[in-house]
């Protein structure tokens, strides 16, 4: 696994730690990691800070033509909200450690034409797995489901 993912699974750790989901993402662009963050809805009483949300506020402001080359890793499948900034940014490149827990917006993404890579990790699939089955509501909550 490389060392991108291999950030976007540490901060996802760190969300767990800090009681919040264990999701996490990283915005490279041209090897060089503009941006990273992880699931802080529960940590900051966010709306929006999802782990990509999160990942692309920390890196800033920047210019459309740097999204346009800049790949986005995430743990977790992009959820609508996610997928739809994305897109809005043209980022065209998403690497996702696992979709088994939750499958996201990965054929609106493919549609518009972002390169999809899935890696099937399994700490990932296990970390999220674990933290759904104890944490139903709060998960729930994240994606905009009722329990």
């Amino acid at each position: 696994m490389d060392e991108f993912m291999q950030l976007a699974i540490a901060e996802a750790k760190q969300g767990l730690a800090e009681g919040g989901l264990p999701i996490g993402s990283v915005l490279v662009h041209n090897g060089k990691v503009l941006g990273q963050g992880h699931n802080r809805r529960i940590q900051q009483g966010s709306t929006i800070l999802h782990g990509e949300m999160d990942a692309l506020e920390n890196a800033g402001r920047l210019p459309a033509s740097i999204y346009k080359e800049s790949v986005l890793y995430t743990t977790l499948s992009p959820c609508a909200m996610c997928s739809g900034t994305i897109l809005l940014y043209g980022i065209p490149k998403v690497v996702i450690a696992e979709n088994k827990n939750f499958l996201g917006e990965e054929a609106l993404l493919s549609s518009r034409g972002v390169e999809l890579e899935l890696l099937n990790d399994e700490t990932c699939i296990t970390m999220m797995g674990d933290f759904i089955e104890q944490n139903p509501t709060l998960w729930n909550e994240d994606i905009g489901e009722e329990c």
